[in-house]
Order: structure tokens, then sequence, then C-alpha cells
């Protein structure tokens, strides 16, 4: 690099990004991505170039700033903010999708034992002979996690489906998933089949997870930088709602019972119904639409969504972040392990993904009715002190809505994880006193109720957003695949080790989710950047700064 008399330096080279231009593809990207990563810590480094793209024939400069200089920039306030068409575009890619996440999670919770005893006489049905209770109990949880194995697949094709079909086109075909699997599960009562159960599940869940990719990326590509955090936690505040609404459904006074359980799991249509009926209305993601040069189409989802033709600021900012992007080749899996620019961000994703599910959410929410029996409370004293327990998720999830731009992502990462390090340490020691003692049973509760406040503070909804926010526009597909799937599977293997263990250990089984967290607070504190109110260029600076140390 040379610098000039202002202290700017340059990189001229006209050929040297293409592929095909390249004798050896290896060096040439290794080369490329080492200058999109060249560290400053005082001075502006701008690329140029004359060729760079067969669709791009004049020069440019693309500047490369390191963090120091982007927070001492000012930045001036972009017109278009919160409004009406942006409330839409939200309600209508959000409710249509994580409602599926969360209902498909909890609607077998209440109806268990009606649909054992149907599954045990559609057994006796086909063979003469009833089933023993453990082939029952067998097949109802290949019927619950299955929806996890599907999660796992729907979560590894969501980078692919990004990039063929957009974000607003990938959200809108997943729902034929969501048609299929309804068809399955309203008809498996009628003619006797419980496989259609299982088949349905699996599909509503490679919905259910690509939603988990598709949504919080249209969230975060069509919200304005200042909301960013706030609009990417409406995903996780759905998930919450659509839980509750399912606990609701599935009381046995209301849908949760021998003759209409079929209907409590065909309701999952309606939020679809609404997505494919609403979402049509709203833009494609500017972003994703620039990314395929069209610019103009770009500006006018851009203006729908900000309520105003003054765009032009947030315009140049992701014209820029594409020209940048235009510069490097073709983020593949490769790419995202090899280059540390991209590797630290994938370990961060990775990480925050795992520890929202090992942070043993799911078992303290099985041990609840235990914990609320202990308490003396009977088993509908039990039903409704857990339907409690969702209305304190869904409240302190909107609380987090509000605190994450103010508080930021980090640091209310860094109080969920350490409130729940002392929480449920609390709990495990209370629990192995509660037989003995009312008043430690009641402190039992107390701790059940005070964990899933910590969770939903942070660890419940920032993971499902941070993703979007680590990685650039050629990246942000595939790292998020990635992300959601090993999710997915954190969520499969809680599942499936956490009964044999509980078994094994009794309340001690929760000690593991104390280190746990314990091991993921000191990782956030450590490793994990703070990106509220950044912009994707800022973010990117701290990468080449860490890759570099």
């Amino acid at each position: 690099m040379e610098d000039d008399e202002s202290g700017i330096g340059f990189i001229r080279n006209s050929h040297y990004l293409r592929d095909d231009d390249s004798p050896d593809e290896d060096a040439d990207r290794q080369q490329a991505m080492r200058l999109l990563q060249v560290p400053s810590s005082s001075r502006h480094g701008i690329l140029r170039s004359s060729s760079f793209s067969s669709n791009n024939s004049s020069d440019m400069d693309i500047p490369i700033y390191s963090s120091e200089t982007l927070s001492k920039t000012p930045r001036r306030e972009v017109p278009g903010g919160f409004n009406g068409k942006l409330a839409f575009a939200i309600a209508a890619s959000a409710l249509g999708s994580s409602f599926q996440h969360g209902y498909n999670t909890g609607v077998l919770n209440n109806p268990q034992k009606i649909i054992e005893t149907w599954i045990s006489h559609t057994m006796a049905n086909r063979t003469g002979e009833y089933p023993d209770q453990q082939t029952v109990t067998f097949v109802f949880s290949v019927m619950t996690s299955i929806f996890c194995i599907g999660g796992m697949i729907g979560g590894a094709i969501t980078g692919v489906v990004a990039d063929r079909f957009g974000r607003k086109g990938g959200l809108l075909l997943n729902n034929i998933f969501v048609i299929l699997a309804v068809i399955c599960e309203a008809i498996s009562k009628t003619v006797g089949s419980y496989e259609l159960i299982i088949l349905g599940r699996f599909l509503v869940g490679i919905n259910s997870g690509m939603n988990a990719g598709l949504a919080p990326m249209y969230l975060a590509e069509i919200s304005p930088i200042n909301l960013r955090g706030a609009i990417g936690t409406v995903y996780q505040l759905v998930i919450t709602i659509s839980i509750l609404v399912a606990q609701i459904l599935g009381l046995g006074s209301i849908l949760g019972t021998a003759e209409l359980w079929p209907t409590l799991l065909a309701i999952t249509i309606v939020p679809a119904i609404f997505q494919l009926v609403t979402l049509p209305f709203c833009p494609e993601s500017p972003k994703y639409l620039l990314s395929k040069n069209n610019e103009h189409e770009a500006q006018n989802a851009l203006s729908w969504l900000r309520g105003t033709n003054i765009v032009h600021e947030e315009m140049d900012l992701m014209k820029s972040e594409y020209e940048a992007v235009k510069l490097l080749p073709k983020v593949t899996m490769r790419e995202l392990i090899t280059n540390s620019m991209l590797r630290i961000p994938l370990i961060i994703s990775l990480m925050v993904m795992c520890a929202q599910q090992l942070s043993g959410i799911n078992a303290v929410m099985f041990f609840s009715s235990q914990i609320f029996m202990m308490a003396g409370l009977d088993n509908a004293g039990s039903t409704y002190a857990t339907l409690a327990m969702g209305t304190i998720n869904v409240i302190m999830t909107i609380v987090s809505l509000f605190l994450v731009e103010r508080a930021g992502r980090k640091t209310l990462l860094l109080i969920g994880f350490g409130g729940m390090v002392i929480d449920t340490a609390l709990l495990t020691i209370g629990m192995l006193f509660a037989a003995q003692s009312k008043v430690v049973s009641i402190l039992c509760i107390i701790f059940v109720l005070v964990y899933v406040i910590m969770f939903a503070t942070g660890p419940g909804s920032i993971p499902w957003f941070l993703v979007s926010e680590l990685f650039n526009q050629a990246a942000r597909p595939i790292a998020t695949s990635l992300a959601v799937s090993v999710n997915w599977t954190a969520n499969f293997l809680v599942g499936l080790a956490f009964l044999p263990l509980a078994d094994i250990m009794g309340p001690w089984v929760f000690i593991i989710f104390v280190v746990l967290q314990a091991l993921f607070l000191l990782f956030i504190y450590r490793k994990v950047p703070e990106t509220k109110n950044k912009t994707l260029e800022e973010i990117s600076a701290m990468f080449r700064q860490q890759s570099y140390q």
C-alpha cells in the first residue's frame, strides 16, 4: 500500500479478484481477502479497481475503515424510521413464520395423555392387542422429536433458499410445508394413522427450521440501523406468544380433548394463511434486490419501508456494502472456516446459538410442572402456573424488545446468562430439599420464574438476529444456515439426553447447565462484540482488527 499526501492509502489492481483471469484461484482469493482486511489504526484504506466484475466498467473506490475511524465519524440521521408500512412488513413476515416455530414446539404438551391413548387404540385396532406403555411412549417421543430433525434440515437449506428465491420469496414458498403438514395431521385420526402425525411434524419442522433463518434475515435487512435489534427481537416475541397460545388452546376445556385434538394441531394453518395473504403486499429485502443488480427495485422497496422517498443516504450505504462484497469471490463453506475475518463471527454465531439451547431452558420448562406440584399445587393448579410462566416469558420478551436498543446486545446477554448461572445453582439446591420443606418448594417456584425472566431478557431473542448483524450480504445466507442448524441440533440433543440424565442424576442434572452457562458467560464477555447502532462497516472493522491481533 502506498500513501499519498493526505494519508489515504490506495490499492490498485484491475484483475486479481477475477477468478477466470487467475492461474491460481486459492491464491487470488486469499490475496483479495487480505486486501480487504488491511488493518489501520488512524487512516482510511481504499480499494480501487477498474474491472473487478464483468458488469462494472468504471473505476471505483471502496473505503475500508478502521473501527477507530468509523467510531469518530459523525453519522447523519437517515430519514424514515418506524412507520405503518414497516410494521405491516414485520407482522406479515414474523407472525406467519415464528408462530409456526413456537406453536409446534408446545402444541403436544397438554394433550399428551389423550394422544397416547389414541395411539394405543390405533395399534390395538391393527394388531388386535394393546401395546405396552413403553411402546406408546416411544411413538410419542418420535412424534415430538421429529420436529427438531425437520428443523435441522430446514435450517441447513436456508442459505440456498435465501439466495435462490429471496428472503420474502423463501418465506412464501416455505408455507407449502405447512399446508402439507396440516393435511397430514388433520386426517390422521380419521384414517387411523399416527404415522401421518409424525410425517406432518417432520414437514412443519422443515418449515420452522427455514423460518428461523429466513425471517430474522428479512427483519434485519428491512430494519433501520437504530431499530435493528428491537425488530429482530420480534421473532422470539412471537415464538413466546405462540407457545402460550398452544398451551391455552391445549387445555382440556378448549381443544385438548379426545375429539378436538386434530383441530388443535391443524390450527397452525391460520398463520400460514395470514402470511400468504399479507406478505405479497410487502417488498423483497432491498439488500437482496441490490445483490441481484435491481437497484431501482431496491430503492422503491426501501422507500416503501421507510415511508419516504428520501432514502438516498441509506441507499448509498447499501451500495457501498454491495460494491465491497462484489470485490470478493463467492463466500463458500471453506471461506467461512479458513478466513479469519469470517471465522471469528462464525464461531461467535455458533456459540451463541448453542448457548441459547444448552442453557437448559427446555429442561426447566419440563421440570416446571413437577416443581409446581412439589409446592402443593394439584394438576389444574400446576397447569395454570405453567401458563403464568409462559405469560411472564412473553412480557419479559416485550421488555427486552425495548431494552435491546438501549442497553445493547452484549449487556443483555451478560445479564441474562449471569442471572441464569446464579438462579440455576439455587434451583438445583432447592430441588434437593423441596420435598422436605414447603418454604423451599415455594422458593423453587420463584427460581423457575426468575430463570424465565433471565432467559427472556436476552439469551432467548438476541441469538436469532445477531448472526445477521455479524455478516455481510455475501456471507449472511450460508452463515445463517450453519447457525440455525446448530441451534436445532442443540435443541434436539438436549431433548434426547435430558431425560436419561435426569433419571440418573436427579436434580443434580441442572449442575451441567450451571457449568455450561458459566462457560458461555465467559465466552460472551471475552468474544462477543457490541453491535448496537453499528453499521456493517463498523462491525467488519472490529473483526478485521481482531483477525490481526
